[in-house]
């Protein structure tokens, strides 16, 4: 025996198709790329690129090959679109390991590009998956007795 659906059900199966597939969509955007030095192309090789508004941030780590991949809950699922204010933390290296496990650091990269209010690195993500590569500059020990 077949029971034919009623409208009412048909309509609620429907609904319920239609909630699961915007529930399934969050919105992100896929959005990675590779953080290279201006002189010579090499990539950086550590750090964190960020993505921030006035209420939100999202990252990528750094690989040592100098790519990244976004994300916000998880490592890489992605970004909403809009405009971010984009910045790098992290990139510095051991210089030397002091009495007690302090460990001394040194910046790779020019202080400008450690904060959102100075890097002058700004991306709009639209709606459709986006590589965003970026270019920065050496830390230069002339720079760091001016500072």
């Amino acid at each position: 025996m077949i029971v034919e659906p009623t409208m009412r059900n048909k309509i609620c199966l429907l609904l319920c198709f239609s909630l699961l597939s915007l529930i399934g969509c969050g919105g992100n955007v896929n959005l990675g790329g590779k953080v290279t030095f201006s002189d010579d192309g090499s990539p950086l090789t550590c750090g964190r690129v960020c993505f921030s508004t006035e209420n939100f941030q999202a990252f990528g780590d750094i690989k040592p090959d100098g790519t990244y991949v976004v994300g916000t809950l998880s490592s890489n699922d992605g970004i909403p679109p809009g405009t971010y204010k984009v910045y790098i933390s992290g990139a510095v290296r051991a210089t030397e390991t002091l009495e007690g496990g302090d460990v001394l650091t040194e910046p790779l990269i020019d202080k400008k590009f450690t904060s959102p209010s100075t890097s002058d690195l700004t991306l709009t993500v639209p709606s459709a998956e986006r590589r965003y590569d970026i270019q920065v500059e050496r830390f230069s020990q002339g720079a760091k007795n001016q500072r």
